[in-house]
């Protein structure tokens, strides 16, 4: 998990910083949803210009980013790692805060915000969604994407270490103790085409990635991780679920 999310996001950092700004958002976003998947959040969020835009498990910071470009609102991000927060900070601008479960934000201070594939990488997850309940706002909307095990019981493939993949089920049941209503929801794979643009950027980004540290252990480590994430996608064994919710 480390080499993955603070390693490498150190090492992507180094290479996006030499890109132009609409480049490093593509090249930022890689693994946190398509383009598609990212506006249809963000219609059904509705953040306003100027208004606190809270990334949870924001990565290198290129989700947020976007929602920046896309709606004129002030991103707020949180990430356990520090590489990932340099990252955001040194690429984007933006205000990014270390922290995992336990949030440095006020009770009921957030009115938008989303957090993207981070539930199944989290070892308690009802007090994670606990947590994002307290710093929500009545009447607040926060997305999340989360891949849901298709079916109960053991993977037929090896997950990534240190992820744990509620079904659809079982994430209903986590929503509803954590008094989180869902107003709406959709899967990721309905918006899985990217724009050419995307794909050639994240692609190039990709393979200078491989050229500076393919032989570092710690970057064979992430890949691994991201292939097992692949494959249990392709095989159906896992889906991407999009959705907004509201507090109770």
């Amino acid at each position: 998990m480390e080499a993955e999310f603070d390693t490498v996001a150190t090492w992507t950092a180094e290479v996006v910083a030499g890109l132009d700004l609409a480049d490093r958002i593509p090249a930022a976003c890689r693994g946190s949803g398509s383009p598609g998947a990212l506006h249809w959040l963000l219609e059904h969020l509705e953040p306003e210009p100027g208004q606190t835009f809270f990334d949870c498990g924001a990565g290198v910071g290129g989700p947020a980013a976007f929602a920046a470009r896309e709606t004129g609102a002030r991103p707020l991000l949180t990430d356990p790692e520090p590489g990932a927060c340099r990252a955001a900070r040194a690429l984007f601008g933006l205000p990014a805060l270390q922290a995992a479960s336990e949030l440095p934000i006020a009770t009921g201070v957030i009115v938008a915000g989303w957090s993207l594939g981070v539930l199944c990488t989290v070892t308690d997850q009802p007090a994670y969604l606990a947590e994002l309940r307290r710093v929500l706002r009545p009447g607040a909307r926060f997305g999340l994407i989360v891949y849901c095990a298709t079916h109960p019981g053991e993977l037929r493939l090896k997950p990534p270490e240190g992820n744990n993949f509620p079904t659809v089920e079982h994430l209903d049941d986590l929503l509803h103790g954590a008094s989180l209503r869902v107003r709406t929801s959709g899967w990721t794979d309905h918006f899985a085409a990217f724009p050419d643009g995307w794909e050639d950027v994240m692609s190039s980004v990709q393979d200078e990635l491989e050229r500076r540290h393919g032989k570092d252990a710690r970057w064979r480590t992430a890949e691994e991780q991201s292939d097992r994430m692949g494959s249990l996608l392709a095989a159906g064994e896992l889906r991407g679920r999009m959705l907004v919710v509201e507090p109770e």
